[in-house]
């Protein structure tokens, strides 16, 4: 049975849902901003939805993610008798392989054309290492990229080996010296979550080259796949 009322809790997939039923996307939280004209009713944010919004919508279905929304929201939700379809993401192929359930098992859409070339573009066989970088998405206090998240295993997928990847935390805290020395020959410094800019981030590193980059590209996962694997591996090269 296809689904007809969605509110979706996760920007990545917010953007999909918009471009491939946007008659049916009828909540989303504030920092969904893409598609740029998107205009449903907002919910407050990942970490703190307004439930009771949630309800007065009356979804079909809501969109969840283990690591944007907290569980305890989701039982809330459950338990008020609300449906809630939970992805866990934490490389490309589990994105791609995640929304071929949610279009072919939960919503029961057909499946848009940019999810084949995704899976195209995105779940081959891993390049050769091109360079060694580090992922700061924080700062004050510093955080970076760490083991087993879909942001590392997208940049592992063009050429970019992530040195913290061996790190015991996903998102592990580090001083900007350790950052600095830890031997990545570039820092990507991705707009979001934190907003780096030319005056706000490069600054903090002396001995190693840094890279801004679109925060979306790196770390959504949906259509802005197709987008950052075109500019991104240009960035590499």
């Amino acid at each position: 049975m296809s689904i007809h009322r969605v509110v979706s809790l996760v920007p990545s997939i917010t953007e999909a849902l918009a471009l491939t039923r946007p008659d049916a996307l009828v909540g989303a939280t504030d920092w969904c901003t893409h598609p740029a004209d998107l205009d449903v009713v907002r919910v407050r944010g990942t970490k703190n939805p307004d439930l009771a919004a949630i309800r007065a919508l009356a979804p079909d279905i809501v969109i969840a993610n283990k690591e944007e929304n907290r569980e305890l929201d989701v039982r809330r939700l459950r338990d008020g008798g609300v449906r809630v379809w939970v992805s866990e993401i934490e490389t490309v192929p589990q994105a791609i392989a995640a929304y071929e359930e949610l279009f072919d098992d939960v919503l029961g859409w057909p499946r848009p054309d940019w999810l084949d070339d995704a899976r195209d573009l995105w779940c081959g066989p891993l390049p050769a290492v091109s360079a060694r970088v580090a992922i700061p998405i924080w700062r004050d206090p510093w955080m970076v990229v760490g083991r087993s998240t879909f942001t590392g295993d997208l940049a592992r997928r063009l050429g970019w080996d992530n040195v913290f990847a061996a790190h015991e935390g996903r998102y592990p805290h580090a001083t900007a010296e350790e950052i600095d020395s830890c031997g990545a020959e570039v820092i990507l410094l991705p707009d979001e979550p934190y907003l780096f800019t030319a005056e706000d981030g490069p600054e903090a590193f002396s001995h190693t080259t840094t890279r801004l980059v679109s925060g979306r590209l790196l770390t959504w996962y949906g259509p802005s796949l197709i987008a950052a694997h075109a500019s991104l591996d240009r960035e590499g090269h």
